[in-house]
């Protein structure tokens, strides 16, 4: 169903502000994005373990991250048609389950391909549910200050989810590793019980004549492009050192999991602050350079890496690196997020939003097998230094590429 339609179907009005059951349908969705961001981080944390219990490679314990992107991508890009012959509700509800099905089944699992297996199933089954928040937000809210605020909302949900998934990973690993595949369950199912109340019964709509829902047109221009290819950079090279500052803390440092949780903070807390007030910066300073300046601050990071690519001792190797890292996100997360629920018609910005969401989680999906590759291959941290700073590079330049000619008096403040 478009975001406007669900708005409606919501009991809210398509533009402005939302009433009780709008907020309660957006707030049921919101949630996906914090189940999501903890299911990531939650894990993380606990890669070291699973690889010294199971015995794998650097290159196969990172599947466990790849796994739920890629799950997360294919099913973005392929799942428009099965909602338009489902309809929304049952899909979600259907996801959600499966999501819960598939947490309690990996923590039991007792090999690297069962295990694997688990998370891209949790990756399909989040990609039904999750992006129905940033699809609604751009068909509800004209460009504006309520748009804004709404992307600004649900960008903190991620931000904080991670956050709150780093922090549980020491508490939970205390009990085992398989605590932290088995605690996203329990909360799969309240969503889905809430869910079961508020969302919608609404049956999707037919496409419109000559349109496949599974292939919308594509944009005019290459701002979309622009925009997917800086959030690929940016969440694929943030994942990627997280690995890898994670492997080295624990492995070679010998730090336990809350320490090394508590390490990786710097990268995510300062976003998780800043995001209430997204808004306002990209009000102020427009999309365009917030992109621009959240694109290098990870090159520079990485090239501190480059020049110095020793992570100890961690005040002066790993937490600059984090920190500007974690800038990245700081300044352009909101900022491409608010950018990819402006492009293009209105009737096309829940495809739109799909596609750009499928591209970034394929960042993750294409940077950390080969992040993981070059570790395994014994030649210490330069060479995947090196990949990450060239992937950031190209996330800078399509930062700073000019938009078209063609542009509104609203994108021409979008310039960098």
């Amino acid at each position: 169903m478009s975001g406007a339609a669900a708005a409606r179907a919501a009991g809210g009005p398509a533009h402005g502000g939302w009433d009780v059951r709008h907020r309660a349908v957006l707030l049921v969705l919101s949630a996906n994005m914090i189940l999501d961001a903890i299911e990531v981080s939650v894990v993380l944390v606990a890669l070291p373990d699973i690889r010294a219990e199971l015995g794998l490679s650097p290159l196969a314990v990172q599947w466990l991250m790849s796994g739920f992107a890629l799950g997360f991508a294919a099913a973005l890009l392929a799942g428009a048609r099965l909602v338009a012959r489902l309809g929304t509700r049952r899909v979600y509800l259907a996801a959600m389950a499966g999501f819960a099905v598939a947490s309690v089944a990996g923590g039991f699992a007792d090999g690297p391909v069962p295990l694997i297996a688990t998370r891209v199933v949790k990756g399909l089954c989040a990609a039904l549910t999750a992006p129905a928040g940033l699809a609604i937000i751009a068909g509800a809210f004209p460009d504006g200050p309520g748009r804004r605020r709404a992307v600004s909302v649900y960008s903190l949900c991620g931000a904080a989810g991670f956050t709150a998934g780093l922090l549980l990973s020491g508490a939970l690993l205390h009990a085992g590793w398989r605590w932290t595949l088995w605690f996203p369950a329990p909360l799969a199912l309240l969503v889905l019980l809430l869910a079961l109340r508020v969302l919608p019964r609404d049956p999707a709509p037919a496409a419109p004549a000559g349109r496949s829902p599974s292939a919308p047109r594509r944009p005019r221009d290459g701002v979309l492009l622009r925009t997917a290819v800086g959030a690929a950079a940016l969440n694929g090279t943030y994942h990627s050192v997280l690995f890898l500052v994670t492997l080295h803390v624990q492995e070679r440092q010998g730090w336990p999991p809350w320490l090394n949780a508590l390490a990786l903070l710097p990268a995510c807390v300062p976003l998780a602050v800043t995001v209430p007030f997204a808004g306002r910066m990209t009000a102020r300073w427009g999309t365009g350079r917030l992109i621009a300046l959240g694109a290098a601050a990870p090159v520079a990071g990485f090239a501190l890496l480059l020049a110095r690519p020793r992570l100890t001792p961690y005040a002066t190797g790993a937490l600059p690196a984090l920190l500007l890292v974690g800038a990245g996100f700081v300044l352009s997360f909101a900022a491409l997020n608010l950018r990819a629920a402006s492009t293009g018609p209105a009737e096309e910005r829940p495809a739109t939003v799909r596609r750009y969401q499928a591209a970034v989680q394929l960042g993750a999906v294409a940077l950390l097998p080969v992040t993981g590759a070059l570790l395994a291959a014994g030649h210490g941290g330069r060479p995947a230094f090196a990949l990450l700073a060239g992937a950031a590079a190209v996330g800078l330049a399509a930062a700073l590429l000019p938009l078209p000619s063609r542009s509104t008096p609203s994108s021409r403040k979008d310039r960098p």
